[in-house]
């Protein structure tokens, strides 16, 4: 029995032993668990630091985005208001060069007309003694050189 007992005092110290290194190794356990919740905790307080950052970047790129399309709108309607302008104003010339183009042709057919029929005119004009009046070229009816210059035009004149 004497070894039982030594069996049975040995294997106490042991059981004691296991205890406490037991106790130790939960102790160690709790400690990393600890750590690494403690690990946790700041690594998803950077990740949502990292995600605030981002959405903040976010919302300023599109502030910035919105005022870039706001100007780029606003820089369209002042080209198309400017656009709208000069097509009325090329509307305007396209009438009046039309208008003038019209009247062009109209004393080009005059003078013609006036110049065929110029020379019998002339000469019966010379042989009468009823025109008196003073020699005059812009008012004989018969001298019709001022007919055919050219007519000119400014643009400021179309301006109102």
């Amino acid at each position: 029995m004497a070894s039982s007992s030594g069996t049975s005092s040995g294997s106490s110290p042991m059981i004691h032993r296991n205890s406490g290194s037991e106790e130790d190794l939960m102790a160690l356990m709790h400690q990393r668990k600890r750590k690494r919740m403690i690990s946790n905790r700041e690594s998803a307080r950077r990740s949502r630091m990292r995600k605030q950052k981002h959405l903040d970047d976010l919302t300023g790129q599109i502030n910035q985005l919105k005022k870039e399309n706001h100007q780029i709108i606003s820089s369209l309607n002042i080209t198309s208001q400017h656009y709208m302008n000069i097509e009325a104003e090329n509307s305007v010339l396209r009438a009046q060069a039309d208008e003038l183009s019209g009247r062009l042709q109209s004393l080009d057919e005059i003078a013609s007309f006036l110049n065929a029929n110029n020379g019998g005119l002339h000469a019966a004009a010379a042989d009468s003694s009823c025109f008196n009046e003073p020699n005059n070229s812009f008012f004989d009816p018969l001298n019709l050189s001022h007919l055919n210059q050219p007519i000119m035009a400014s643009t400021d004149m179309f301006h109102y």
